[in-house]
């Protein structure tokens, strides 16, 4: 297959690399900043371009990875293609694309993306939406080649999954950096929570994780709580979250 890139941030960035381990052809990569486009396409070796009147009209498949607010813009700019455009979001109803091409899909891969670290696709969920049988086979295909957990998960489904997956990884990697602030303000360091958040985390492999809940919100351990809760009087958004957190968890017992 013949594919267009269309974004270079990191969800592109791994997609694209995953995709030309397998021997697809990305032959062309556009981006609104052509340093950024041309950091990718080289990675890559294909075509980098800034002008979406530029875009490669004759591929297969377009692969539309850019911020949700964007994808409708882009989209439009590629009413004239006879090839399969989908959209990488999470959130993002397949309308927004079916409204404007005449093949239309989503290719969104379930994961957090970094740049500077190295992703396997292999066990990455992969969900794949289509507007016919035809278009979704194509994305099935393209999928299996790179991830052993593929899922036809309509708009709705999705968009659940995507909620889902905000409390499980977004929210908590904000209470690692707030717990960190904590530590770095009283002259500690973040390494000496890695093995506890480790152990945390591995624990939810091979349990649900209100199954394996600790600490002292579990416990009913008022003593501690009031304890914790007067060490954040400086902080009263740490101490609103840690409050609002506790009563969670207890609700959750009951």
């Amino acid at each position: 297959m013949k594919i267009v890139l269309l974004g270079s941030g990191n969800v592109a960035t791994h997609l694209a690399k995953a995709l030309k381990a397998k021997g697809e052809d990305v032959v062309q990569v556009y981006s609104p900043n052509l340093n950024n486009a041309k950091l990718l396409a080289d990675l890559i070796v294909a075509e980098a371009v800034n002008d979406l009147n530029e875009v490669k009209q004759n591929a297969d498949l377009y692969i539309i990875s850019v911020k949700d607010d964007v994808i409708e813009t882009v989209s439009r700019s590629l009413k004239k293609v006879s090839g399969l455009v989908v959209h990488t979001s999470g959130t993002t109803d397949i309308s927004i694309l079916s409204s404007q091409v005449k093949k239309a899909g989503v290719f969104y891969p379930l994961q957090t993306f970094s740049k500077g670290k190295e992703v396997s696709f292999e066990n990455m969920p992969l969900c794949i939406e289509a507007n016919d049988e035809n278009q979704l086979a194509i994305l099935n295909n393209l999928a299996t080649k790179i991830s052993r957990q593929v899922y036809e998960l309509g708009g709705e489904k999705r968009k659940v999954l995507h909620l889902a997956a905000v409390f499980a990884c977004n929210f908590p990697n904000h209470l690692y950096a707030l717990a960190n602030k904590i530590l770095s303000q009283n002259g500690l360091d973040f390494e000496i929570i890695r093995p506890l958040i480790a152990e945390t985390a591995d624990k939810v492999m091979s349990n649900l994780p209100e199954n394996v809940q600790t600490g002292p919100a579990v416990r009913a351990d008022e003593s501690t709580l009031n304890k914790h809760l007067s060490m954040l009087t400086d902080m009263p958004e740490l101490q609103n979250i840690y409050q609002t957190l506790s009563d969670s968890i207890k609700l959750t017992l009951k």
